[in-house]
């Protein structure tokens, strides 16, 4: 029986006609660009001149960008991307005066680099650099940023970056800064923090830094010339065992520290005359300048002059008799006085312990002055400048093997103290302790932790490193030490056997350590009761 209607088709066919129908809209999307907001990107930058392909995982330069005229872009921004080299086509944008890639995973810089002239500011920082190339130096940099790579120097060449102004290499591998560095008279900034950096070159203080961190290095001095950064207004050096200045110094902040170095200056400069001065020539100056001068004998205030310049201690190896006036007044010429002062220049022996001046008395008005040995009573009522009569020790007199052996042999007793504190401590807390027994007691963490040992929470808190923050700053080393040392007293140490807390933090103090560390040990051994 024939039925009215179309005649149904195959299933075949019902499921392959929509496919087919699709076919055209899926090959009008192939003709769409793949990243419509990289192309926009590089739209922009054709118009405006800045390329910004910021976080876009990328692992090469987009190969569209030929289509576009990027040759007057003058700054890019590569940051946060997967780049493993700098691409070719940067280095052709000749124009570009900032670049920055940030945080890829770039491991050398070409040399084809140099080609871009105008660069005033390149960030390569948060990448794999194990070698800053001296092609880098060739360019016009104002601005330098190599933080967090793997850097172990810097070129020689770094002198020749003349219009420098900032340089930041910090969380490297750095040991040494260049040996002219002092040539960047341009450089405000710099940051060297979290390196192996041992000393500081003295080049730098020539330099007008305004900026200057070192800090987390293992610098122990700061150069005395660092005193002439006039112009330096932020100062960081923290975590690092500096020795000159001490810790105490450093804690209190830039003002202090630069005050402490220019009184070591005056210091250095004042031993360093006193040193390369010959005694001799140092006694001729002494006579001369007082035979020049008028003692003061006769005037009206002749005693409030005389007391004033009185000598010190200092002085007391001079040879200043101030007769001049007292010779010429009784009949006494001033030659005859010179010429006696060159005769006990002559008979001076540096071997005496005792030095005894020779000085004019009167044993009556009507007689002439007789020298002699000892002053028995002061003429007018005047007390005389150079009369007193003083014990000198002679550097030369002391035996040298003496001075030595006595020397040998305190440091052999601080030897044995240090070996002592050692095995009190890993014998107590069952750990090794580093060679540098000092550096590893300044933070107090281990001596808390002894205090702890021996009686249980006498130190509530202890500050210790961590994995990001592997070095305590310098307050929290100090409270560490600080809640020990009151432990100590807590638990029955004598005041006078407790150390101070710079005896720790500055490593100079480890012999009144020990005595400490073996006071608080003796003194629980004797109370046992107490602390169980």
């Amino acid at each position: 029986m024939a039925t009215l209607g179309p005649e149904p088709r195959p299933l075949s066919q019902l499921v392959s006609a929509p496919t087919q129908a699709n076919l055209g809209a899926l090959g009008s999307h192939r003709n769409l660009p793949l990243n419509r907001a990289l192309e926009r990107a590089l739209e922009e930058a054709a118009d405006s001149g800045f390329l910004n392909l910021s976080t876009r995982k990328l692992k090469e330069f987009p190969r569209t960008a030929s289509n576009y005229d990027l040759t007057d872009t003058v700054e890019a921004d590569l940051s946060k991307n997967r780049l493993t080299d700098i691409p070719p086509e940067v280095v052709h944008l000749v124009s570009l005066e900032t670049l920055n890639l940030y945080h890829n995973c770039i491991k050398s810089i070409p040399d084809t680099i140099i080609s871009l002239q105008s660069l005033t500011s390149l960030n390569i920082s948060r990448n794999q650099l194990s070698v800053l190339p001296a092609c880098v130096c060739g360019l016009p940099l104002r601005v330098l940023n190599a933080s967090n790579n793997k850097l172990n120097s810097l070129p020689e060449r770094i002198s020749q970056l003349t219009n420098l102004m900032e340089l930041d290499v910090s969380c490297n591998e750095v040991t040494t800064l260049p040996c002219h560095i002092g040539r960047l008279k341009g450089l405000r900034e710099l940051n060297v923090r979290r390196n192996l950096l041992c000393v500081l070159p003295e080049d730098l203080a020539e330099l007008p830094l305004v900026k200057f961190d070192f800090s987390c290095n293992k610098v122990s001095t700061i150069p005395v010339c660092y005193r002439k950064m006039t112009q330096l207004q932020s100062l960081q050096l923290d975590n690092n065992p500096l020795q000159s200045p001490p810790a105490q110094i450093c804690i209190k902040g830039k003002v202090h520290i630069f005050k402490y170095l220019t009184m070591e200056a005056c210091r250095s400069d004042k031993m360093a005359d006193t040193l390369y001065l010959p005694v001799t020539d140092r006694l001729n100056i002494d006579q001369h300048k007082k035979l020049d001068s008028d003692s003061g004998v006769g005037s009206d205030n002749g005693d409030k002059r005389l007391s004033a310049t009185e000598p010190s201690d200092e002085d007391s190896l001079s040879l200043n008799v101030p007769m001049s006036n007292i010779t010429e007044e009784d009949g006494l010429s001033k030659d005859d006085s010179c010429e006696h002062i060159s005769t006990l220049n002559s008979n001076f022996d540096l071997q005496k312990s005792e030095i005894r001046l020779c000085v004019p008395t009167f044993q009556n008005e009507a007689q002439s002055p007789v020298l002699s040995p000892v002053f028995s009573s002061p003429p007018f009522g005047l007390k005389p400048r150079s009369v007193f009569l003083r014990s000198h020790k002679n550097v030369d007199s002391v035996d040298p093997q003496f001075t030595m052996r006595r020397k040998m042999e305190q440091l052999r007793e601080e030897l044995e103290l240090m070996e002592q504190l050692r095995e009190s401590i890993e014998s107590r807390l069952k750990v090794p302790l580093p060679e540098d027994l000092g550096s590893s007691l300044m933070d107090g963490v281990v001596l808390c932790h002894l205090a702890n040992h021996i009686r249980p929470r006498s130190v509530a808190s202890i500050h210790v490193p961590s994995p990001a923050v592997p070095k305590l700053s310098m307050a929290k080393c100090r409270r560490n030490v600080e809640n020990f040392l009151d432990a100590c007293k807590k638990m029955g140490v004598p005041e006078e056997k407790l150390c101070l807390p710079h005896h720790i933090l500055e490593e100079k103090g480890l012999v009144k350590v020990s005595v400490t560390v073996q006071a608080l040990l003796d003194e629980t051994s004797t109370k046992p009761n107490l602390f169980t």
